[in-house]
């Protein structure tokens, strides 16, 4: 008899389930991109699947959210980490501060105060701006620049 009203509980949040299309058989997808990762051709950070990204005394795998220094993995925050990896598609390249909320924060407004927090975190992480580490610059009212040479791995398919 318990048996039978513990499953009678669950079909409620089954039947929501169900209605919601959130069906257990279902597997779980990261956010769409525009683009791949690393792009090989274009000798640029922007395109394929399996790629490891290296600069300084770190090394960042963006398919698996993990950043690492000298091999031991770094605690950063997930929207500091989307940042970084923002900026490491466009290494060089001026990322405009809307671009960069976009990405972190989509369809979400947000002010422009929690950009900077967690670029700030993103960048005490790295020690940028210590002992000689310069990774990321900020031009003043337009956005930032990943300025550190960056080396890329990958691994075919």
């Amino acid at each position: 008899m318990q048996a039978l009203e513990s499953t009678a509980i669950f079909e409620p949040l089954e039947q929501l389930h169900s209605r919601a299309g959130l069906g257990t058989g279902q597997a779980v997808q990261s956010p769409d991109r525009d683009k791949p990762l690393i792009d090989k051709s274009a000798g640029s950070v922007d395109g394929a699947a399996s790629t490891d990204v290296s600069f300084g005394p770190f090394c960042l795998f963006p398919m698996r959210f993990l950043l690492l220094e000298r091999g031991k993995p770094v605690p950063l925050g997930s929207r500091a980490l989307e940042i970084l990896i923002a900026l490491l598609e466009r290494p060089g390249e001026l990322v405009s501060k809307q671009d960069l909320m976009a990405r972190v924060w989509p369809n979400i407004f947000v002010e422009p105060a929690n950009l900077t927090v967690h670029m700030s975190a993103l960048r005490r992480t790295l020690r940028d701006g210590r002992d000689g580490n310069r990774f990321i610059i900020n031009i003043p009212g337009r956005g930032y620049r990943f300025v550190a040479s960056v080396e890329v791995a990958g691994s075919s398919n």
